[in-house]
């Protein structure tokens, strides 16, 4: 977008020339920034460890060094759209500390002293809002906050639907287990109607044998007695032409003497 294009480096600007002015001038900042970085010392470490703030380390003209690398690096990034929000918090994290130390208008006693300083902390303070609006200006993209709570929203639709499937798997599943059991008990009835009737088929078919074998059984019985019967006959027959002819034979021999 054009106008983030002029923007930017507008903003960018000041922090730029003020780091180049600062290594230009390390000595008198130091010397501006020297009573600042001593009372939060002071705040700080100093009440924790019992020392002077004189004789804890660190040189007020390297801290101004530093000061004046992270505005050139971070204003050079945020003119050319390198990383714009991340270069906008650390400007933002620079100026705080610098315009505590140098623009402190309510430690001044003289009136126009402290109007002049009150003016140049203001300054800084309408620099330090375009660098909010610079933070959060997420170049037309939907912010962190709503892509946090669009994405809490899209895990919850996606449980939800989660838990539909299941649901809806589960009841799948129940209706199948019904039907395999309805099925299940068809068969086994289809079964149990077959194996009666092939009981009965059975018990039938045995009985028919029984009948059968009780029919073969008084026909040969009734042949047994037939073939009996006839041989008595038979004999008794024989018998009797042999004895006819005995008692023949006898009254021929008789009439001969």
């Amino acid at each position: 977008m054009i106008l983030r294009r002029v923007a930017r480096p507008l903003l960018a600007s000041i922090f730029i020339m003020g780091g180049v002015n600062a290594l230009r001038q390390k000595e008198g900042h130091a010397e501006v920034a020297k009573p600042f970085l001593h009372k939060a010392a002071d705040k700080t470490v100093a009440r924790k460890t019992g020392e002077s703030p004189e004789t804890l380390p660190g040189d007020p003209v390297t801290f101004v060094q530093v000061d004046a690398a992270v505005k050139i690096a971070a204003g050079t990034m945020l003119s050319l759209g390198v990383l714009p929000r991340v270069a906008s918090a650390a400007l933002l994290s620079s100026l705080v500390p610098t315009t505590l130390a140098a623009h402190a208008f309510w430690e001044e006693k003289d009136p126009e002293q402290r109007q002049q300083q009150l003016i140049e902390f203001l300054k800084n303070a309408g620099l330090a809002g375009g660098l909010l609006l610079a933070v959060a200006d997420t170049g037309g993209k939907p912010s962190l906050g709503w892509r946090a709570r669009h994405a809490a929203e899209e895990a919850g639709h996606h449980v939800q639907g989660a838990a539909g499937t299941v649901q809806r798997r589960a009841g799948v599943a129940a209706a199948k287990t019904g039907v395999a059991a309805d099925r299940a008990a068809l068969k086994a009835a289809k079964a149990g109607a077959k194996a009666g009737k092939s009981t009965g088929m059975t018990l039938g078919t045995a009985k028919g044998k029984r009948k059968a074998a009780k029919a073969v059984t008084s026909t040969m019985g009734g042949a047994a007695k037939a073939v009996k019967g006839g041989g008595r006959k038979h004999a008794h027959k024989h018998g009797h032409k042999h004895a006819h002819k005995h008692r023949h034979h006898h009254r021929a021999m008789a009439q001969h003497h």
